[in-house]
């Protein structure tokens, strides 16, 4: 099973950067407000290239995850998954400057050490 890591991390970063552009492309976007018609927003959702690279990315993370699932149990490797989130997080705090508290800190450190555990079973 540990032969087809490097195919978990691939769909583990291309779900963390799909994340990563679908926020970008959201927050050029902007949400659906009283000014805008359900019409215009999924118009802009649909014509911003962030977006549009996000769901593509996401698409080839889903591909990968298919290849590991025809290969790996799925009790090994779902739990990979949750690394994007501890990737996700680490760029939002490096790169958008958002606040990651002691407490999220904590979760991702509980995270790291279950990957960890699921990784050597």
């Amino acid at each position: 099973m540990t032969k087809f890591l490097p195919v978990i991390l691939f769909t583990v970063l291309t779900n963390a950067a799909a994340q990563i552009m679908l926020k970008k492309g959201m927050t050029q976007v902007g949400g659906f407000g009283v000014d805008a018609s359900i019409f215009d927003f999924v118009l802009r959702t649909g014509l911003n290239p962030w977006v549009f690279f996000g769901l593509a990315t996401f698409v080839v993370s889903m591909a990968s995850h298919l290849i590991v699932l025809s290969r790996v149990e799925l009790s090994f490797a779902y739990p990979f998954l949750s690394l994007a989130f501890v990737a996700v997080t680490a760029y939002s705090y490096f790169a958008l400057s958002e606040n990651v508290g002691t407490e999220r800190l904590i979760g991702i450190g509980l995270i790291c050490l279950g990957t960890l555990f699921v990784a050597r079973s």
